[in-house]
């Protein structure tokens, strides 16, 4: 008690510490705009065009903000989801404007298919025994496809979030085999079936046409397989691991960071939206349920935490 009393002394004593460096802002890029559109599921994030990414990554930039992950919402979908890979699609784009432009911002890209099929799911779908669904094997070479050119692009993380067997393998032989060795793999490798997705649904236009996703992502039960999943991505060669959602699973995300790679926690449109609607209503503060989930994220075991908060959670620990 003597050591809480007082007040000067507490920060002294503190044992995690949130910084903007901890940060990852993610940012969705649509190929059909001409001027950004705000996002009605996730009040204060937009869908921005094309010509106005590289100023929202400089802003960024300057708020402290170092790495940001890119999403991309195509004009076009077909079954295979090819606009994903085309030299000129909107991430490629994206990535290739930031660079220009903000040189030492890491970007990152998220490397599925979902944005991208008429199917809305995350690679190519075929029939298998229980009816229309995922083929793994087809859906790495598409990942391949996509992660090649993201690097090609200037990418300097590519994050696969497809969740398919031997994911981050096939991806690290393909780049390797182009040239792009230097090109980090961020394994969204814990992924878990969760209902937390449903705004990023209307953000980036990826709900399904049929059935969901929960063949290929994790029930929300399952502690051990949550585990193993990242453990074999960790041994196929992932650079860092991800655990998503965050807050429901911070015991996941404890396991998950003592296996001994970077690990980063994604605080998912959801959980976003949730602190958003109840701040909006007055029955939560905004700011300090915020930086305080941000911050039990960290305690957990997160290196770094993508969130939709980043740059208001930059200009609040100016603040401080």
């Amino acid at each position: 008690m003597r050591r809480r009393r007082t007040r000067n002394i507490q920060p002294l004593l503190r044992e995690v510490t949130l910084s903007k460096n901890d940060l990852i802002a993610p940012l969705f890029v649509d190929e059909s705009l001409t001027a950004p559109r705000p996002i009605e599921a996730m009040p204060g994030q937009f869908r921005y065009p094309v010509g106005a990414i590289a100023a929202v990554a400089r802003e960024l930039f300057r708020q402290g903000i170092r790495a940001v992950l890119i999403f991309g919402i195509p004009k076009e979908k077909d079954a295979g989801g090819s606009s994903a890979y085309h030299p000129e699609g909107i991430v490629q784009q994206a990535v290739r404007r930031i660079k220009a432009e903000v040189k030492d911002m890491v970007v990152i890209t998220d490397v599925c298919a979902c944005e991208y099929t008429d199917h809305g799911h995350c690679g190519i779908v075929g029939e298998t025994r229980n009816g229309p669904d995922l083929l793994n094997d087809p859906s790495l070479e598409l990942m391949n496809r996509i992660a090649i050119s993201h690097a090609g692009a200037g990418a300097d993380i590519v994050a696969p979030s497809c969740m398919l067997d031997g994911m981050v393998g096939s991806i690290r032989a393909a780049l390797d085999d182009e040239g792009f060795e230097e090109v980090l793999i961020l394994s969204y490798s814990t992924k878990f079936a969760s209902v937390l997705y449903g705004p990023f649904r209307e953000a980036a236009d990826s709900g399904f046409s049929f059935g969901d996703r929960s063949t290929y992502q994790i029930p929300p039960g399952n502690s051990r397989e949550a585990i193993l999943e990242s453990q074999l991505d960790a041994d196929e060669g992932a650079d860092m691991l991800m655990v998503k959602p965050a807050s429901f699973y911070l015991d996941i995300l404890a396991e998950v960071a003592a296996l001994g790679l970077p690990t980063v926690a994604y605080q998912v449109s959801g959980e976003y939206s949730m602190i958003k609607c109840a701040a909006a209503n007055g029955w939560l503060k905004e700011k300090e349920t915020a930086l305080e989930s941000l911050t039990c994220i960290k305690r957990a075991g997160a290196d770094l935490i993508i969130t939709y908060f980043a740059a208001d959670a930059a200009r609040w620990l100016d603040e401080a």
